[in-house]
């Protein structure tokens, strides 16, 4: 097989893969703004979903532009997908909202663009929350599918984009008749990437979305302490999406200047990645270390540090019940990078489910731990009582 070819069939499978950087603390305030508040729709249009190219699914959607917020606490605008069953219903329906795994830097690798040709690799998951009833929020994150780098790895810009992700879904008319409103109980979930989104979203709503009815979040795979993941694979496998972290970070923080660290090979990966879609395999095998890429490595600097410690989970109580999932052999994300979060939010007293797959990678956990999360976020839906397993 060549070397392509290898790459996009690791990229497929991998594309649930890595999220290098985590989450954090204080949100930026939800106001108004001169074009709109977060949440607000900015366009809507009729679009379709195949988990697999020409699949048949019993649903309707649309594919929406709508107001979020940077990291820095600036306007913007994201895009995304609102998935909804043609199943009859009209009283308030559950909504996920859902943030997938890597999928690259590229505007063709967004969720959105893979939905009506078959090709987003975790709509097989997602039809099994539609199967449920379940409306489905699909955000596309900041800079993906819209103008702009995508802040690939920056959590606060990912939460807030998951959480704005649900109110413009309760906001668009069209779903609304399909009974998907602002009482809508709503669930969060997502693994790696989606992980650390997810647990931004978790720790913010309280402060930034607080009229959404979350109920809870399963999120998994996740990435809560971006300099040990990033120190965890540097000469490992997942070493070209450190350089894709840092390329992310350094698209919401301009001032860190990434380009004065690389050397030649690192500004031709960058370029590389920033042009393509998950193509791990080849990313990763051309490169082990970032002493390969740069001329002096950005980690060692202060700047870098501060930012990269700012994006941090686990410093805050989320204010929904969580069920956290990660597996043992995790090559991406140590396992141990997992057992700390849930440590650091059963130490604030939060509602922590936590569940290790035995044995399982990376890949293996998001397949493994997907219907158990559903399930546990179909217990929160029936308004069964949670039954943590912090002690």
């Amino acid at each position: 097989m060549n070397p392509r070819s290898t790459a996009l069939a690791f990229a497929a499978a991998l594309s649930l893969s890595l999220s290098l950087g985590l989450t954090g603390a204080s949100a930026a305030p939800d106001r108004p703004t001169a074009n709109g508040a977060p949440g607000d729709l900015v366009t809507s249009s009729a679009t379709s979903f195949h988990p697999l190219p020409g699949q048949p699914t019993a649903t309707r959607a649309w594919h929406i532009t709508y107001r979020s917020t940077t990291a820095k606490g600036t306007p913007n605008t994201v895009s995304g997908t609102v998935i909804v069953p043609k199943d009859g219903r009209t009283g308030p329906r559950p909504l996920i909202t859902y943030a997938v795994g890597t999928v690259g830097l590229a505007d063709s690798c967004a969720p959105s663009a893979g939905f009506p040709q078959g090709t987003t690799v975790e709509a097989n998951l997602i039809q099994q929350l539609t199967a449920r009833g379940w409306a489905v929020a699909v955000t596309d994150y900041e800079g993906l599918g819209t103008p702009g780098e995508h802040t690939y790895t920056v959590g606060r810009a990912e939460g807030q984009a998951v959480l704005d992700a649900a109110r413009a879904a309760q906001r668009l008319p069209e779903a609304g008749a399909a009974g998907l409103t602002e009482d809508s109980p709503v669930g969060i979930m997502g693994y790696s990437q989606g992980g650390q989104a997810t647990s931004w979203a978790a720790e913010l709503h309280a402060t930034y979305a607080p009229e959404l009815n979350v109920k809870g979040t399963a999120t998994g795979g996740v990435p809560a302490d971006l300099m040990k993941v990033a120190e965890a694979n540097d000469g490992n496998i997942g070493a070209g999406l450190v350089l894709m972290a840092a390329s992310g970070q350094n698209a919401a923080h301009p001032e860190l200047n990434l380009e004065k660290y690389l050397n030649d090979k690192g500004r031709h990966y960058v370029d590389f990645m920033r042009k393509n879609c998950v193509a791990v395999d080849t990313v990763a095998g051309l490169f082990k270390r970032i002493s390969d890429v740069t001329v002096q490595n950005p980690l060692h600097e202060p700047d870098w540090q501060r930012r990269l410690l700012a994006s941090r989970l686990g410093t805050k109580k989320p204010d929904a019940p969580v069920y956290l999932y990660h597996g043992t052999a995790d090559e991406l994300i140590p396992y141990e990078v997992g057992a700390q979060l849930r440590a650091d939010w059963c130490g604030k007293g939060a509602d922590v489910h936590w569940a290790p797959i035995p044995l399982g990678e990376h890949v293996v956990g998001a397949m493994v731990g997907s219907t158990p999360a559903a399930n546990w976020l179909a217990d929160r839906f029936a308004g069964k009582r949670t039954q943590g397993n912090c002690a």
